[in-house]
């Protein structure tokens, strides 16, 4: 029999090549392709009775409802989508140090001390440095079984020789390997097949499967881009490591709503549940500063309110500077070439640097408003009012666009204590501008904006 043919991998992207060299062809990347021995291939002729009968069902019969698991940690059940469902495989990546152990460790800790039977599988730290961690976190006496083993092997044949564990947290998927490959833990054929195995067992036991997973440089999840596709969720743990908020963000949720978030505060006790984030961000707010403006956004099904903050400098440069913190660069540029164009402001000569206070990351159309209200601010030196939120999207003509949960926005708004609300006109039928406890002011155009923050010396500049 023929020796298996050795075949080349590229370790970012997944793809294949007969041989190696020092850049993908497929993505790009460099020195990410290496060697590795593919498995046998099936026999091709299984003939008739070779499979077994599967047995189909009505997809329109009503099945009850998964079963949840409640961690009683508030903010990750939210994200979670009330909790943790049974036989899931829940994927969680971020930056080295964001704190994704100390969550999985929090996380097994409680679901240990209601009873539930929890192991933590660590590829990466010993049992003596899992153990220090537990004592500063306070959680030295919960019952959380562990094990440091890389093997896949022996981590199933552990799990499988005691009784069935309802949660198993693997840290980290990328430090697993199989055996039967000659690939080095890591590589892309060893999380692909690491991950099958463990994820084959979660369902076959009815557990709970934790990973983690390490990131790129670009922020994507190392390894196989069907390492994502395989799991029934998919968690980004974001945050600065020298900020101490932390945003647990879901990107896939097969049991859940994929746009929620959940807000922490990393401190020396481990991670904190923040229940009302819109305090924790506006808390250092400057009142009285220009270039700040309070963005009323939606994130899930939680009301959001953050601080962006805009800084409009001369330049000296002959392609002035633009900088982007927490937000797209390219509706930065699109809502001051509005400005430019239908205001008549001079925004294109200057220095422009643009944050979102507090870390979070905005994505939403709904930011437009507030970011021009930002701009101008900064422009004209004209604070915009202190007890003000604003939101909404603007088109490419100047005009101001309606955004959805308007109501909701507001609402979160008036409990924080704030009076007014700059929106775009509402021209829809629903409730009355009159029905929320703010003051509204709508705007039909950007320029209607720009005259209330005192355009005419942004015109004139």
């Amino acid at each position: 029999m023929a020796a298996a043919a050795h075949r080349y991998a590229c370790q970012s992207c997944g793809a294949t090549a007969p041989k190696w060299s020092g850049r993908c062809e497929a993505c790009g990347e460099w020195n990410t392709i290496v060697e590795e021995v593919p498995r046998e291939a099936a026999p091709k002729g299984l003939g008739r009775g070779a499979g077994r009968k599967i047995e189909l069902v009505a997809i329109q019969q009503a099945g009850p409802e998964p079963a949840r698991i409640v961690t009683r940690i508030g903010e990750l059940d939210r994200v979670f989508g009330g909790g943790l469902v049974e036989g899931s495989t829940i994927l969680v990546a971020g930056d080295p140090g964001i704190g994704k152990s100390t969550l999985l460790l929090q996380a097994a800790a409680a679901l240990a001390r209601d009873g539930r039977t929890c192991v933590y599988v660590s590829g990466e730290e010993s049992a003596e440095q899992v153990r220090l961690r537990a004592r500063r976190l306070g959680l030295g006496d919960a019952p959380v079984l562990f094990a440091a083993a890389t093997s896949v092997r022996d981590v199933l044949a552990t799990l499988d020789s005691s009784d069935r564990p309802d949660a198993v947290v693997v840290d980290s998927i990328q430090t697993m390997y199989v055996d039967s490959l000659d690939s080095a833990p890591g590589s892309v054929a060893q999380v692909r097949a690491s991950a099958h195995e463990l994820i084959r067992f979660a369902k076959r036991r009815g557990a709970v499967l934790l990973l983690v997973g390490h990131v790129t440089k670009d922020g994507q999840i190392a390894g196989p881009r069907v390492l994502e596709h395989m799991v029934d969720t998919v968690l980004y743990f974001e945050g600065e490591r020298s900020h101490q908020f932390r945003i647990l963000r879901a990107v896939k949720n097969r049991f859940g709503a994929t746009d929620e978030i959940g807000v922490f505060e990393m401190t020396d006790s481990g991670l904190n549940e923040v229940p009302n984030p819109s305090a924790l961000f506006l808390g250092e707010r400057d009142r009285d500063a220009s270039g700040a403006a309070v963005f009323a956004g939606v994130e899930g099904s939680r009301p959001v309110l953050v601080e962006i903050q805009a800084l409009v400098a001369p330049s000296s440069l002959a392609t002035p500077r633009r900088a982007v913190v927490g937000s797209d660069s390219a509706r930065l540029a699109m809502v001051m070439a509005v400005l430019d164009a239908r205001c008549g402001l001079a925004l294109g000569g200057n220095d422009v640097y643009l944050n979102v206070a507090g870390g979070l990351r905005i994505s939403e159309p709904a930011a437009d408003l507030a970011v021009a209200a930002a701009l101008v601010s900064s422009l004209t030196g004209t604070p915009v009012p202190a007890n003000t939120v604003v939101f909404g999207e603007v088109g490419l003509s100047g005009e101001v666009r309606q955004v959805g949960q308007a109501d909701m926005r507001l609402k979160e708004a008036a409990k924080l204590g704030f009076a007014k609300a700059l929106i775009p006109r509402r021209k829809s039928s629903g409730k009355s501008a009159g029905a929320t406890p703010l003051e509204v002011a709508e705007v039909d155009r950007l320029s209607d904006l720009v005259d209330r923050l005192g355009g005419d010396r942004g015109r004139g500049a």
